[in-house]
């Protein structure tokens, strides 16, 4: 596995535009909309790529029968060298990926539900991460309505004092470079309850239409509507704007599953999706 110079990311577009499904937080990356890492079987004419996203998301795309970039990635995939200090989750492209993956991780390799503790140093998880498209009628049929006169309610664009304040798992700040640049290339709503901040809908990744939602919810607000609310208003800026809005998740992640089906979502695909240990 060799690190790539970001002049040569060039090199896995081709690649990755034969990706079927959601690719957005690797083209992210592709196109340096923000600062990630692709590393590649070797720089001068490369057929297999790792495009790892800061935040923690991953892509190994392109050709699965190279045998020593395999091995190589085996390393990786089990830190084995202690490098990693945060999970990764990963998907794959092409399908072919994951047999090869079966056999190279053998027992190593454990599935969601077979795995009943925390992930263990030098063990990859499969799960399965969902994708949805967005159902513009059955949003606008099902859409959750802010009450009339709740002055408690506020929802208001993301500001640099928002986008500083929201922390969480999923916040903006995770997937933009810098306040600078989110406040230049991004979008956001943030929900303020009693003047407090609840919630926060944003552009996780957007490019041109395609305009993929993150949500962070304060852990003292959940379980009150208030992301789906937020959320609500994101995407009837997307459909003001002719932005396809697009959606992803853990299949696990019940939470924003369910989320995603309420805001008028349907399931596109299922694929597996990989946890590699830290």
């Amino acid at each position: 596995m060799e690190l790539l110079d970001r002049k040569d990311y060039v090199k896995a577009t081709s690649a990755l535009s034969k990706m079927t499904i959601n690719n957005l937080f690797a083209r992210s990356v592709l196109e340096g909309k923000i600062t990630g890492k692709v590393y590649a079987d070797n720089k001068l004419s490369p057929t297999t790529f790792y495009i790892l996203h800061p935040y923690g998301m991953s892509l190994l795309l392109g050709n699965s029968s190279n045998h020593q970039f395999n091995e190589q990635f085996k390393n990786h995939a089990l830190n084995t060298g202690k490098n990693r200090q945060r999970y990764e989750w990963m998907q794959v492209f092409p399908d072919s990926w994951n047999p090869v993956l079966a056999t190279l991780l053998g027992d190593q390799l454990v599935k969601l539900e077979d795995n009943e503790e925390d992930l263990q140093a030098g063990i990859v998880e499969l799960n399965n991460r969902v994708n949805f498209k967005f159902n513009k009628e059955k949003f606008l049929l099902t859409k959750l309505i802010q009450p009339a006169g709740n002055e408690d309610i506020a929802i208001v664009q993301t500001d640099a004092v928002l986008f500083r304040e929201m922390k969480g798992s999923v916040t903006p700040a995770d997937f933009w470079d810098s306040e600078q640049d989110f406040l230049k290339n991004g979008f956001a709503y943030s929900l303020l309850y009693q003047g407090k901040l609840a919630a926060t809908a944003f552009s996780a990744c957007w490019f041109g239409e395609l305009f993929e939602l993150g949500i962070e919810t304060n852990p003292e607000f959940r379980g009150q509507g208030f992301a789906r609310l937020v959320c609500t208003k994101l995407i009837e800026f997307c459909i003001q704007q002719g932005y396809e809005p697009l959606w992803a998740c853990r299949q696990a992640n019940t939470g924003s599953y369910q989320l995603a089906l309420k805001l008028g979502f349907d399931v596109s695909s299922i694929t597996p999706y990989y946890r590699l240990s830290k």
